[in-house]
């Protein structure tokens, strides 16, 4: 379902469940590796990616709608994911390698940098068109790491953004050919692992303090 293996000082956690939706068992990987990253000493950066089409298209829809009474803890569960990511004491990178969608487009957006491919895959929030209005940690979230313009048009809209139109909007740093996504992210952070410290995340913390406070 995932793997997380390491380049050198660079851990490179890849999904690789079809479209890579947040299922509970998605999460309870994500959670582990995440949790392995954060205790790891020494210097350390994170890239996350997918595999084939698909970095991630978000929210596992079926699963919430064979099990409505859960609905709050899962989301919540979401919420915490991409609190994770912002509080890693260590700079991260999203390699989009594909379609990345919804909560899955907020999943990359908690990472400091994020590299798409340029040629094919959409980075969209769709959930005007889902009839799914975002709740005030994704709002918050989505505003706290998009310009205000981008974020307007991205979330009223609906628009799927290619890499290339991506990079214009200021939602991607990097629009690259497919072989070349996760190298670029690794080269992005590789730099910075030596500054992996609880000061960053202390740093991030305040930083996105909205954010984490609408988690308590």
């Amino acid at each position: 379902m995932i793997e997380l293996s390491r380049d050198g000082d660079v851990f490179v956690l890849r999904m690789d469940d079809t479209e890579n939706r947040f299922s509970p068992a998605m999460l309870d990987a994500l959670e582990g590796a995440l949790e392995t990253v954060a205790e790891t000493e020494g210097p350390r950066a994170l890239v996350t990616t997918g595999t084939g089409k698909f970095f991630s298209n978000g929210l596992d829809l079926d699963w919430l709608t064979s099990h409505p009474e859960e609905s709050r803890a899962y989301i919540d569960r979401v919420h915490r994911l991409f609190a994770r990511i912002l509080t890693l004491p260590c700079a991260t990178a999203a390699a989009c390698n594909g379609h990345t969608f919804a909560a899955g487009a907020m999943f990359a957006l908690a990472h400091d940098h994020r590299v798409m491919r340029n040629d094919r895959g959409y980075w969209c929030f769709p959930e005007v068109d889902l009839g799914l209005p975002f709740t005030d940690v994704m709002n918050a979230l989505i505003r706290a790491r998009l310009p205000i313009t981008a974020a307007h048009e991205a979330m009223v809209t609906g628009r799927r953004y290619g890499g290339v139109d991506a990079t214009k909007a200021q939602i991607v740093q990097e629009a690259v050919s497919e072989a070349h996504v996760v190298e670029h992210a690794v080269d992005w952070v590789r730099p910075l692992a030596a500054k992996a410290s609880p000061t960053m995340a202390t740093i991030r913390s305040m930083l996105y303090a909205e954010v984490l406070d609408l988690l308590d």
